[in-house]
């Protein structure tokens, strides 16, 4: 068996010990209406991130408690989620249950998906691959999942954001001030905890899905609503009514 690579060895870890963590927002999320993104829980009605995907096969990267792939299904898709941890996945196991509602789940690596290429009309990632993952991995990755014309839709942390977060959260939440370099941005590593995160800047993001074989087709830079509330402590509502806490690529593989 081939080894892991140090990043995925240590999210795994990091992930099956945060597991129990992920349980209640894992069910509020399975039990929502309509899909809500991100932190902000922003309804998919107001920002229309999802092709109709009805009938469409959909890989989901880094699923976590499988939610996303739930809304998917009841919407009509054919999800398939992978994820890194196999206490999260022992959780969107038990709320399938619950919920009634059963899609493929595998254990496994983003950047390395045990399915056959041209596989899926949908890959897509919230919070799962799209910042857990390397890039230079995944992204070729989703692309030899993809059938041709296929999309590639993932959600993270916002570039303005990466560069003003604190290190650690006890030092709170973002602010107005630049703390860390713009050039040079991959590979992220907390002082308080023992996992590793991906963030690319602009530039690269395009060269990278370009070289991947993807058109750009938007940047979505999800503002929440006033009055929006969060349960994460790193950004606050006015620092994210005034720039883009989190952001959205979409793509589409060359036919």
């Amino acid at each position: 068996m081939t080894e892991l690579p140090d990043h995925v060895r240590r999210n795994r870890a990091m992930w099956d010990h945060m597991a129990h963590e992920w349980v209640e927002p894992g069910r509020v999320n399975w039990s929502q209406t309509e899909p809500r993104w991100g932190v902000w829980q922003i309804p998919e009605s107001d920002i229309h991130l999802l092709p109709d995907v009805s009938g469409m096969d959909v890989i989901e990267l880094g699923c976590g408690t499988g939610y996303v792939s739930a809304w998917l299904a009841r919407l009509g898709a054919r999800p398939v989620g992978i994820d890194n941890s196999e206490k999260q996945l022992a959780t969107a196991r038990a709320l399938q249950a619950e919920f009634g509602l059963a899609f493929p789940l595998i254990h496994g690596n983003a950047e390395d998906v045990p399915l056959s290429s041209g596989s899926f009309d949908l890959a897509i990632s919230e919070y799962g691959a799209a910042i857990w993952a390397d890039p230079y991995k995944w992204i070729p990755e989703a692309a030899r999942l993809l059938r041709p014309g296929g999309q590639l839709i993932f959600l993270g942390n916002g570039t303005l954001f990466m560069l003003t977060v604190p290190n650690l959260e006890s030092e709170g939440p973002a602010t107005d001030r630049l703390i860390r370099d713009y050039f040079g941005m991959h590979r992220f590593e907390w002082p308080d905890e023992d996992s590793v995160e991906f963030h690319l800047g602009y530039g690269d993001w395009i060269r990278l899905l370009r070289d991947s074989g993807f058109e750009v087709e938007d940047l979505v830079e999800l503002r929440p609503p006033e009055g929006a509330r969060t349960r994460f402590p790193f950004v606050n509502l006015e620092w994210a009514r005034r720039w883009p806490s989190e952001e959205v690529w979409k793509a589409r593989k060359r036919s």
